[in-house]
């Protein structure tokens, strides 16, 4: 049994540990870290800087710990998508969206999901397994646009904050000086809002936070989301409340409007009432709708009015752009069907 464990998305301070464990020279924890993080290598032998015998001792223990995407698709708006393996011989999904002079990395943090959103297919999946550091931040390493990316936002496959310890190590890893040295605010992780690890997160990262919203009513937010039962949403927005969103750091709410069921002046009254005194963005999403689901997209003109109402109430209000649609770009969609071809 292989037991070799990857270098490749360990922190510095876990660098150090693999220095002790093998007798190295203390120094060496930076020196792997430079070839990991700043230099276009894949093994181990290729840290020219180290002993050859280094090279030996850490090549028994451990692998580098890329991989390639095992599938591409491209689409016609220029959004990419990337299918990666995982150790847990199943698939995580990766967009690449370029728009104007942004390119824009949408990651996964996890195989499939626990929360059940009845919107996601991703949930669809079930859970299958939590995403190592070494594997979020691979997705970005690992795609032809890593030396052209902008923005990273932590809204591909599974919750980010059911899996937060390996989602900070990579936040660390993204934006530590002897890492990637991005700016923290280049990097918006998304969340349902589990409360526990909203606070741990608000505490110890410096990264923008977007709330999955989608309605501000208690009983269709269950509807929609089975986590309104553990964690409601007026508990996620005291929480928000708590914290200082007046500087350069950002809160936004996601919301994919439906037809008939979350687009109406009531939810517009509703949403500035809970959101009142909250410097924050809402963005409007366009559901593209999934197997297995009853909801239904809103209209063109809906939406925009939508829109227009929320702006009124003083609540900053965007569309986003729906890209990719042709190459399966909505999360949970290419991974399903890679899995589903292999079966």
């Amino acid at each position: 049994m292989n037991t070799q464990t990857p270098l490749f998305g360990k922190t510095l301070d876990e660098l150090h540990t693999v220095t002790a464990e093998r007798g190295l020279p203390k120094f060496a924890a930076k020196q792997m870290a430079d070839w990991l993080y700043h230099k276009e290598i894949s093994s181990i032998n290729e840290m020219s800087n180290l002993s050859k015998k280094a090279r030996e001792a850490l090549s028994e223990h451990h692998t580098f710990g890329l991989a390639e995407p095992v599938e591409v698709k491209t689409s016609t708006d220029g959004t990419k998508k990337y299918l990666f393996p995982t150790e847990h011989q199943q698939f995580v999904e990766t967009a690449m969206i370029p728009f104007k002079d942004r390119k824009t990395i949408c990651v996964s943090s996890q195989v499939g999901c626990k929360m059940g959103c009845l919107f996601c297919m991703t949930g669809k999946q079930g859970f299958q397994g939590q995403l190592t550091a070494g594997e979020i931040v691979n997705q970005i390493r690992s795609i032809d646009e890593r030396q052209e990316i902008t923005n990273i936002v932590y809204m591909g496959m599974g919750e980010p904050f059911d899996n937060l310890d390996e989602v900070l190590k990579s936040v660390e890893i993204l934006t530590s000086e002897w890492g990637y040295a991005m700016s923290p605010r280049r990097i918006t992780v998304s969340s349902i809002g589990i409360v526990p690890s909203l606070t741990r997160f608000l505490n110890e990262c410096e990264a923008h936070l977007a709330i999955s919203l989608h309605t501000p009513f208690h009983e269709e937010r269950q509807q929609l989301m089975p986590v309104q039962i553990a964690y409601p949403l007026d508990d996620v927005i005291k929480e928000i409340r708590n914290w200082d969103f007046g500087g350069q750091r950002r809160v936004s709410f996601e919301y994919i409007v439906f037809g008939g069921l979350n687009d109406t002046p009531r939810h517009v009254k509703e949403l500035a009432r809970l959101l009142a005194g909250i410097k924050c963005r809402i963005n409007l999403i366009r559901f593209h709708p999934i197997p297995g689901t009853p909801l239904q997209a809103t209209s063109e003109t809906t939406l925009q009015t939508f829109k227009d109402q929320l702006n009124n109430k003083g609540i900053l209000t965007t569309i986003r752009a729906s890209r990719g649609v042709d190459i399966y770009a909505a999360c949970g969609l290419l991974s399903t069907k890679a899995l589903a071809n292999r079966a």
